[in-house]
């Protein structure tokens, strides 16, 4: 698994809704043996007020237009996105959408585009120009996208559907359950590539990457409501690696706070994360009200946005 992918699924964890349980249709196309998994699900977005502001600053121009040429909105067809991977290669992985699709309308506008085609089991694969990735219309409501390994896979299982470990589904209802969105790893995270070469962490040096090569598995979730709760469960080695660990984290929490010691909305933010150890388990936790994280995204928008202008 690669640091983009693992990086997309951590960002999509964070920037969307999941159902009450992960769609059955989209867990029945992903791989047996997969080892990182995200769900995003924007129409469980769409029913909290911070939901509906992330969806609102997705708004653009560029996604009107969009929509007006192929019939499709994201903001509005897509219903549920599970992303998924078991590391067997790099840049690998699928991406399993449950939504409205126009179907004709988006082909033709990729057609438009001149972009390599070519038919699997009866299915249209529209491919990257290196033909290293694609995508795919499995039906009206699903879609798929991937590297072409993975994403002929899934459409392999369209007729001979996956069955995943009872243990791993037990987690997934789990986090489905807790959480308006989700991500976990089954693996060690020394076994990621974004591990590897991963620079010092200032003040750390390169014990941190040792401390966090220790991570055996890790699950997390956000819950949107009157506030925004955030949960990360890590298991480690052994309870001293756990403790470790923590200190890490508690460390890295207070350099934080002296930095952002005028910065108000920042100090806030990191009052209210919480960082303990039980056993092999590290167990981080931050509650903030849904108003209050809205004002600090709005803040940090604007100051990127009024940097960007003076440069």
């Amino acid at each position: 698994m690669n640091a983009t992918f693992a990086s997309t699924a951590a960002l999509a964890a964070l920037f969307s809704g999941v159902l009450s349980a992960a769609d059955p249709q989209l867990l029945s196309l992903v791989m047996p043996d997969v080892k990182v998994m995200a769900d995003v699900n924007v129409a469980q977005a769409k029913r909290s007020p911070f939901g509906q502001y992330v969806l609102a600053q997705a708004e653009t121009q560029q996604l009107t237009q969009i929509a007006a040429l192929t019939g499709f909105d994201p903001t509005k067809d897509v219903s549920e996105l599970l992303i998924a991977g078991n590391g067997a290669a790099q840049h690998s992985g699928v991406a399993l959408v449950l939504g409205n699709f126009n179907v004709t309308g988006i082909s033709n506008a990729i057609a438009q585009m001149k972009v390599g085609t070519e038919t699997y089991r009866g299915v249209t694969i529209f491919e990257n120009p290196k033909k290293e990735a694609g995508l795919a219309f499995l039906s009206g409501s699903v879609a798929a996208a991937g590297d072409l390994l993975n994403l002929k896979a899934a459409i392999d299982r369209v007729s001979s559907p996956s069955v995943l470990p009872a243990t791993l589904l037990t987690e997934i209802a789990q986090l489905s359950a807790a959480n308006d969105a989700w991500a976990l790893s089954t693996v060690p995270l020394s076994s990621l590539k974004a591990a590897a070469g991963a620079p010092p962490i200032p003040g750390l040096g390169s014990g941190a990457a040792n401390a966090l090569g220790t991570v055996q598995s890790v699950s997390g979730g956000v819950k949107f409501g009157t506030d925004v709760v955030a949960t990360i469960q890590a298991e480690a080695d052994n309870a001293q690696d756990a403790t470790g660990i923590a200190g890490m984290v508690q460390f890295l929490v207070g350099m934080a706070q002296m930095k952002a010691s005028e910065d108000p909305q920042v100090q806030a933010l990191v009052k209210a994360l919480t960082v303990t150890s039980t056993g092999a388990t590290v167990n981080i936790s931050l509650a903030l009200p849904s108003a209050q994280f809205q004002e600090l995204l709005q803040s940090k928008t604007g100051s990127q946005h009024h940097a960007h202008s003076h440069e």
